[in-house]
This record gives structure tokens, sequence and C-alpha cells, in this order.
């Protein structure tokens, strides 16, 4: 399997699968490819609906010389230690930024909670951020500005007065007691638009079990997110 930067005529034959609404799989298949690779690929470029190939190849361009001429990282910032390999670090980075923009996540608020999450400290400054992601200040903010309001961050000011921001260890278990608020606000909604629009009415009908399936969806993830932090938090007993 080959290795190494995807060269511009693979990323033409990418174009001209994603015109040929191929999947992903079937392009990796025929270059020879990796389909995270593709996938990573088509997602940092503008999406299946967006990708140019001659675009997709200067903006990688750009963004290795970007690489090559950045300033040492600050404090804090999820730079590479310990042994470890620098570009196996920047190609996990990507991927998983990749994964939460593939479920839905904006890119920028993608990378800025992947950097969080590789930071040893679990914590960066704005400032650190804007420096490991070579992105303006008000990316970042936008960005942290979404991940506060999923409960996924939280800030805190250190004793420089900075404003630092954190993602704690159980940063799933609260983002997962929040999606369960969503869904049970969903099937209160719903309800409210069986009485307005006639309880024998077929649109009432529909919304009845979309209020029932999500009650019960809520209620699920609420019960297996409570059991699962019951068995996190038990410390093995000593033997």
């Amino acid at each position: 399997m080959p290795g190494g930067r995807l060269t511009q005529s693979e990323r033409q034959q990418i174009a001209l699968g994603l015109a040929d609404s191929l999947p992903y799989a079937e392009i990796a298949r025929r270059l020879d490819r990796p389909t995270s690779t593709i996938t990573r690929e088509v997602m940092r470029n503008g999406g299946p609906t967006a990708y140019r190939a001659d675009l997709a190849h200067r903006a990688t361009e750009r963004r290795a010389h970007r690489r090559r001429k950045a300033v040492p990282r600050g404090q804090g910032a999820p730079a590479p230690s310990h042994g470890r390999d620098t570009e196996a670090v920047r190609e996990y980075e990507e991927s998983f930024t990749t994964l939460l923009m593939q479920q839905g996540m904006p890119k920028m608020t993608a990378r800025v909670l992947t950097s969080l999450f590789i930071a040893d400290a679990g914590s960066l400054t704005a400032s650190e951020l804007v420096q490991h992601l070579q992105v303006s200040p008000a990316s970042i903010s936008k960005a942290i500005a979404v991940l506060e309001e999923q409960g996924l961050i939280r800030r805190e000011r250190d004793e420089r007065r900075r404003e630092r921001y954190f993602v704690d260890d159980n940063v799933w278990y609260q983002s997962t007691i929040e999606s369960a608020r969503r869904i049970a606000q969903v099937a209160e909604t719903a309800r409210q638009g069986v009485g307005i629009l006639g309880r024998d009415s077929p649109a009432a009908a529909r919304l009845e079990n979309i209020a029932r399936f999500s009650d019960f969806i809520s209620e699920s993830i609420l019960r297996a997110t409570e059991q699962v932090r019951e068995v996190l938090d038990t410390k093995p007993e000593a033997n």
C-alpha cells in the first residue's frame, strides 16, 4: 500500500470519484489507500460537494509550508514530547478532527476540541490555541462558545488571570447527559403539537410517536450513562 502524501493526480481521481457519487471506500480501493486517508482529505477540503483537486492540493502545500515556518509552540500546547513521533501525532490529530466533523461538528470547533483532548494538561489558553492551530483569535472564540454551549469544556482563570479552557476526564458523561436533555426537549415539544393539531389527526399521531420514541431514548441514555459512571468510578479492591 503506498504511503506518503496524496499526489495531485490522486486528488484528481478523488474528485472524479466524488462526481460519480462513489463511496469513500471505493475511491480508496481504486487508489490503494486507506479509507481514512480519503475521508480526511475530503472533509478538510470542503466536503464531498465542494471538493476540488487543485484547491485541495494548494491548500495542503500551504499547510505544509506553515508547519515548516511555525514558531515554537507555547507552554501547555499539545506539542509532541516524551519521544513521541511528531508526524504520527499530527496525523492522529487530523484523524480525530475528521471524525468529529463527520459527526456534525463544525471544522474549527472540532480542531479546538481535539487540541484540548491531546494536550497532556487537558487545558489550553486562547493564545496557545491560536498558536497551535495558526488561526485568528476570533475563530477560537467562536469555537469555544459552541463547545461551552454543548457542555464539552469549561473555563477558569489561571494564576496569571488568563482564561484557560479545560476538558474534564468525565467530558463524555457531561456531554451525554446534555444530549439526553435535548432529546427530552424534542419529546416535550412534539407532545405540545399533539394538542394543537388535534389528537385524532394523522399529524398528531406522528408527533406522538416522535414523543414516545424520544422519551424512551432519553431515559435509556440517562440510565446507561449512570450505570457506566458507577462502574468507572468504582475503584478496584486491593489484593
